[in-house]
């Protein structure tokens, strides 16, 4: 891959930082979802935190590497089943004759377990995954625009010879 300056390799300390925080940023931003209705954080936070691996996997080691590690199909189809399942548990409370989005399994365990907070945080689970699918499909569709497209190159350097 050839970049801007006549460079035509990463440097081995940012490929060595990604790495290095890839791990981090995809063990946190779960443990920030999981426990995201007992202390601060939550979805949404969580599923950028694990969104931005991708980021960290594309800065480290380029497109192609990126490309070939995540599936962008399955971000898509994960997006909107993050989505149904956010729905599903809001009409949970209808059924049950209530309100949408009311927390019905309130009685779940002690203060401050982690699913004591009832349908909140399964509303929570859904929003991160709806988040990381999301953002992560987001973030591969511009690394895809920012990517140097490997046809052209290879037809300049025929045309040079």
């Amino acid at each position: 891959m050839k970049f801007k300056n006549g460079i035509t390799e990463k440097s081995i300390i940012v490929k060595s930082g990604a790495d290095m925080m890839l791990p981090f940023s995809v063990v946190f931003g779960i443990y920030i979802i999981l426990f995201g209705t007992v202390s601060p954080g939550g979805g949404f936070q969580g599923g950028v935190m694990v969104a931005a691996a991708a980021l960290l996997l594309y800065l480290g080691h380029g497109y192609g590497t990126a490309k070939s590690a995540i599936n962008t199909e399955v971000l898509r189809v994960g997006e909107a089943l993050g989505a149904t399942l956010y729905v599903i548990l809001g009409l949970c409370g209808i059924f049950l004759g209530a309100n949408f989005c009311r927390n019905i399994f309130f009685d779940n365990g002690a203060v401050g377990d982690l699913i004591s907070a009832g349908t909140i945080t399964f509303m929570g689970y859904s929003v991160g995954f709806k988040v990381l699918t999301g953002v992560s499909f987001l973030l591969m569709l511009m690394m895809s625009l920012l990517a140097p497209d490997t046809d052209e190159d290879e037809e300049e350097e025929e045309d040079e010879e």
